[in-house]
């Protein structure tokens, strides 16, 4: 059974996770050097296997006893809270070094592959982010959110949906909307919504 509450409160905590992050400046450097088609589609099969891990792994903790899985979800929930607010608290000359780092990063590990043709381009593109993203905030928030909704097919749609809007605007408008949203605001309203999920679920371990 499919819960679009679930799947759109998903899809609010991914997406502004996600757009400031790796998944958005590899898929913008990707998307500069290779045909956009071709990057996004292994882009989004990468997050599809990432996504189908991270829920089932919340699922499998959904089945241990009730305090157990407040407990983490409540832990995986602070740490994003405190990641995004971090984040958004840090100066923009700061964020810019961090991103031309990560830029740099992701850069070189295309240029050594060189791929050409369509297949090895998807291949690439799929490597790539499923090795920069393994372990991830956003990763961490799905299985913490698959635990705690105990839904994890709507959790798997919010969450690879948002993933997917992020590449796809990496892909077609990444230089522009880097120089004009203001990623701070973004992870601020996202850390404030991760630490009320974290006091909620707090509540609940208290009255378990």
């Amino acid at each position: 059974m499919i819960d679009i509450a679930i799947i759109a409160t998903t899809f609010a905590l991914i997406f502004p996770a996600e757009l400031p992050d790796k998944t958005f400046v590899a898929t913008l450097v990707l998307a500069t050097r290779f045909r956009h088609l071709w990057v996004w589609l292994g882009v989004a099969a990468a997050f599809f296997v990432q996504v189908l891990i991270a829920v089932t792994a919340g699922g499998l903790l959904a089945l241990a006893p009730q305090r157990l899985v407040l407990a983490i979800t409540f832990a995986l929930f602070a740490i994003g809270a405190f990641v995004m607010i971090k984040g958004g608290l840090t100066s923009r000359a700061e964020e810019m070094a961090e991103e031309a780092d990560e830029e740099a990063e992701i850069s070189t590990k295309a240029e050594a592959q060189n791929p050409t043709s369509a297949g090895r381009i998807f291949v690439v593109s799929f490597v790539i982010l499923f090795t920069a993203e393994w372990g991830d905030l956003s990763q961490l928030l799905t299985a913490g959110l698959a635990a705690r909704t105990d839904e994890p097919l709507s959790v798997f749609i919010g969450s690879w949906s948002a993933l997917l809007v992020v590449s796809a605007l990496a892909v077609l408008v990444g230089s522009w909307l880097r120089t004009r949203v203001p990623i701070w605001r973004i992870r601020l309203v996202s850390g404030a919504i991760l630490t009320a999920l974290a006091l909620w679920t707090a509540w609940e371990f208290l009255q378990a």
